[in-house]
């Protein structure tokens, strides 16, 4: 199960993809405005992001390139997933770092396919497992 952030103005896109993101297991949420989504992986980091390149304010392609130059996010897999078409759009959204173009109209299928590859290649970073001695559940470290 993977955390994702869907970015895209189109609120029904969006709850299309996280609906069927949510079906395939995963913890999916929407959001319309590039900034918001912004700020939401900054706050926690998600396993994945599917953006879309057309958004007020802040494009897909901006944040995109917001999320190569931050230290903590610059390996953050992204799925562009836009309704632009041609291949000058590609390109650029590929020379701005995404690991994945989909075009729209498509399958909320090919959506879930393309993210469960993608989720293969960059597999989640999974917290590391604290040890605990027996006994000491809920008492302070020293020094702490």
């Amino acid at each position: 199960m993977a955390h994702i952030i869907v970015a895209d103005d189109d609120d029904i896109w969006g709850e299309l993809v996280c609906d069927a993101l949510r079906a395939a297991g995963h913890t999916a949420g929407a959001l319309t405005d590039s900034r918001d989504a912004l700020r939401a992986i900054k706050a926690r980091r998600p396993d994945l992001v599917v953006l879309d390149c057309s958004m007020p304010e802040l494009s897909g392609v901006l944040l995109l390139q917001e999320l190569r130059k931050s230290p903590q996010l610059f390996d953050l897999p992204v799925l562009m997933l836009t309704g632009r078409r041609n291949d000058q759009d590609v390109q650029l959204a590929y020379f701005a770092g995404c690991n994945d173009y989909l075009k729209k109209p498509c399958d909320p299928e090919e959506v879930v396919y393309r993210v469960q590859r993608l989720l293969e290649k960059f597999p989640p970073a999974v917290a590391p497992i604290r040890r605990v001695a027996p006994g000491s559940f809920g008492r302070r470290a020293p020094g702490r």
